[in-house]
């Protein structure tokens, strides 16, 4: 389940892991004249609790967003993460 405030409509949510370990969370919201990507990060040796909230990134269209989002998430397979959708 994400943590994330609901606002907006949510386009997608993608979980990355490694090693069984939350490495960063993606979430994309339209808000209908843009749209936002919202990060949560976990950096190692910090608290899964506390995770740092870098953007949130805002984009004019879901397609802009979505282009980001997928190169982030091939980034990360490119480092070793396992990617879900939440």
């Amino acid at each position: 389940m994400s943590t994330f405030p609901p606002t907006g409509h949510e386009l997608f949510d993608r979980h990355a892991r490694k090693d069984g370990r939350s490495v960063a969370m993606m979430r994309a919201v339209d808000h209908g004249n843009s749209c936002v990507v919202e990060a949560e990060v976990y950096p190692p040796g910090v608290p899964a609790s506390r995770p740092s909230r870098p953007g949130p990134y805002t984009f004019a269209d879901t397609r802009e967003a979505t282009a980001f989002v997928t190169e982030a998430v091939e980034a990360l397979m490119y480092l070793g993460c396992d990617i879900q959708a939440a």
